[in-house]
Parts: C-alpha cells; structure tokens; sequence
C-alpha cells in the first residue's frame, strides 16, 4: 500500500517535471518566433517556477497526504487490526459451539 501510494507521489512530481519542461520549450519557442520578448520569456519561466514550486510544496505536508488517503476511503491499520480480532472471536465462538 505505501508503496503504491509512494508511486503515485513520484509520479505527481514526475509529471510536473515534465510539464514545466515542455512549458520552458514552448516558451523558447515563441521567444525564437518573436511572438513574445526575451524579457516575457524569463517573466513566464519565473511564474511557471514559482507555481510549480506552491503545488510541490503543498503536495509534501503529512496532512496533505492524510487527507488524500481519507478521501480515497481505504482501510486503515486498526480497522485490519480491528477485523482480525473480530474474526478470531467469530471463530473461538464457532469452535465453542461445533463441540
């Protein structure tokens, strides 16, 4: 399950790699166009920075990843621990019962 979770992570950072290179190409690309200036350029690169910047930190707050994992509604380590005793008991009963 972490490792799952930690996969999904890697892959959120990963993609915004991605995203801010291709950004940081199409940007060069206008700027070699003249559809924007040198200065424009540097102004975007320095926005999409930050930006990306806010995203990823918000992203790596524990909170912010408990929150995620409340939201996708998934059992956690006592409610397995809570089953398993369960179970057990439901068992010790049927056992009691069949002698």
């Amino acid at each position: 399950m972490e490792d799952m979770i930690r996969r999904i992570f890697l892959a959120g950072i990963g993609t915004l790699a991605l995203t801010y290179e291709k950004s940081n190409e199409m940007i060069q690309n206008l700027v070699e166009k003249g559809k924007i200036t040198v200065e424009q350029g540097k102004e975007l690169n320095e926005e999409l920075k930050r930006v990306i910047n806010n995203k990823e930190n918000s992203k790596d707050s524990k909170e912010d990843l408990k929150e995620i994992l409340k939201d996708l509604n998934l059992a956690t380590k006592e409610d397995i621990t809570n089953l398993e005793s369960r179970i057990k008991a439901i068992e010790k009963n049927n056992n009691l019962e069949g002698k």
